[in-house]
């Protein structure tokens, strides 16, 4: 495992490289985001924000959503994987947030994961990116982060969650979930990671 005094290094990094970090779905409401959050899943970013660079311009709100309804709906997003399941997702969201949150979408974890289509991970997004809580996704980029450079080793994402949550310096953790993500998608990448250009290299367990 990375020490205490290597993962302050490690964001010091990463935070130096990019100050601002945020997720890289489009969106300017918190419920676009949730809905971009629900279509990302098994999706990339880029082609959720095609599709919804159309839909939010005509729906994005969740009375808009049940008004435009879900055949309307599958117009713009049946480029996504897995569509039909996530247009039954997000009306039935939006009914849910009509109906007991007066269209606005909640700031609590337990709200968030009642809501037809968001687990821990798309909850954990919304509350650090939405709300500012310090949070992290776990997601494949940040599992195979956090396992490849030993700054949290575990068999699930959970674990990997929790222990990513006990290491890292309390002043980092409103942008680690971002900064690792990015780091997992651009760098730190599944087949061939591309150390040469890591700025953490050093510190990670699989180089050492």
């Amino acid at each position: 495992m990375i020490t205490i005094e290597q993962c302050q290094t490690l964001f010091a990094r990463l935070q130096a490289n990019n100050p601002q970090p945020t997720t890289e779905l489009h969106y300017r409401t918190p419920f676009e985001l949730l809905v971009a959050v629900i279509l990302s899943a098994q999706a990339t970013d880029t082609g959720v924000n095609k599709a919804t660079a159309h839909l939010f311009q005509v729906a994005n709100t969740p009375s808009a959503m049940l008004e435009l309804g879900e055949e309307k709906l599958k117009e713009y997003v049946k480029t996504i994987g897995l569509f039909n399941t996530k247009i039954r997702y997000i009306i039935q969201t939006s009914h849910i947030l009509v109906e007991r949150y007066q269209g606005e979408v909640p700031n609590t974890r337990e709200a968030l994961e009642s809501l037809p289509g968001v687990g821990r991970k798309s909850a954990n997004v919304i509350l650090n990116t939405i709300f500012g809580q310090p949070t992290i996704g776990v997601d494949t980029h940040i599992f195979r982060v956090a396992n490849r450079t030993g700054l949290a080793v575990g068999k699930t994402v959970r674990e990997v969650e929790e222990k990513l949550l006990k290491i890292i310096p309390p002043k980092y953790l409103r942008h680690a979930h971002h900064w690792l993500v990015l780091h997992g998608r651009y760098v730190c990448v599944a087949r061939k990671p591309k150390c040469q250009e890591c700025v953490i290299a050093d510190l990670c367990l699989r180089l050492i």
